[in-house]
């Protein structure tokens, strides 16, 4: 895998996590907590998906 497969990655999850909170509003309140968790669940993947690709870029995997 390369490390632009990534970063691109890490940004189609970005706008999963802007999916899911928004679909996460049109549902009723019995689930929305559920529906909020996992927007932000998914909204830390991209931070972690653009740090290995950028790993994936150096050489030597120090930067």
């Amino acid at each position: 895998m390369r490390s632009a497969h990534l970063h691109l990655l890490s940004l189609a999850s970005v706008g999963l996590c802007v999916t899911l909170w928004v679909r996460a509003k049109t549902v009723d309140q019995e689930q929305r907590g559920n529906a909020e968790r996992r927007a932000l669940f998914v909204g830390l993947w991209p931070p972690m998906l653009w740090l290995i690709g950028d790993s994936l870029e150096s050489p030597s995997g120090l930067a």
